[in-house]
């Protein structure tokens, strides 16, 4: 009798298996490197002209509800340079003319996809990143806290939430903050989240999905 039992929880056993290994495993969320760094020093990972400058392709998103804009920039690495063959995709969240009504509403995180991102050292310490953020020399006020990547999905946290302002010209605006992949740009829409009513909101933007 104990043996009849100890086959048939084997064989349980065997089929629990079985089932777990047909079942699709959920994506980890893979934690990404985030470094501060400068302008215009970061552009001169981009190129190797004296004074380091690059030119850049600009668009905007609006927020809907929300206000403000999401701005999408990017700009190719030059031949010889650290990042040859490689497009830079930088982003900034602007609030600064969006205007609370009757409650002042904020952007805490934004979502975009890439298939995949390329490493390279933003800041000058022999080590290989994923995000840079322009802390110096540029817009804004509010930087990151972090950044990771679920499947093809990068999320950028902000350090505060990017908030509007209690009249036009008071709002905040994120530092620029990017990535680099190889792909050529794609339009494609953003996904930025309020913290102040947990919406989600829809924004045309830019990267290589």
């Amino acid at each position: 009798m104990q043996q009849l039992a100890r086959k048939q929880l084997a064989r349980t056993q065997v089929l629990l298996a079985a089932v777990v290994g047909l079942m699709p495993m959920a994506a980890q969320a893979a934690p990404l490197t985030v470094v501060n760094v400068s302008a215009p020093a970061i552009n001169c990972v981009f190129t190797t002209a004296a004074p380091c400058t690059v030119t850049v392709n600009d668009t905007v998103g609006a927020i809907p509800v929300v206000g403000g804009r999401l701005q999408s920039r990017t700009y190719k690495g030059a031949p010889g340079s650290a990042a040859s063959g490689l497009t830079a995709y930088v982003y900034r969240v602007d609030l600064t003319s969006a205007v609370g009504i009757t409650a002042i509403d904020c952007i805490d995180r934004m979502a975009v996809k890439f298939a995949r991102l390329e490493s390279l050292d933003f800041n000058g310490d022999r080590r290989r990143e994923q995000v840079f953020v322009v802390t110096g020399g540029g817009l804004g006020t509010i930087g990151l806290a972090s950044a990771d990547k679920t499947g093809d999905t990068v999320t950028f946290r902000f350090r505060s939430p990017v908030c509007q302002g209690s009249a036009p010209g008071r709002g905040a605006t994120s530092f620029f903050f990017g990535v680099v992949a190889r792909p050529q740009p794609q339009n494609v829409r953003a996904t930025l989240h309020s913290s102040l009513t947990g919406a989600s909101h829809v924004v045309a933007a830019r990267s290589a999905p």
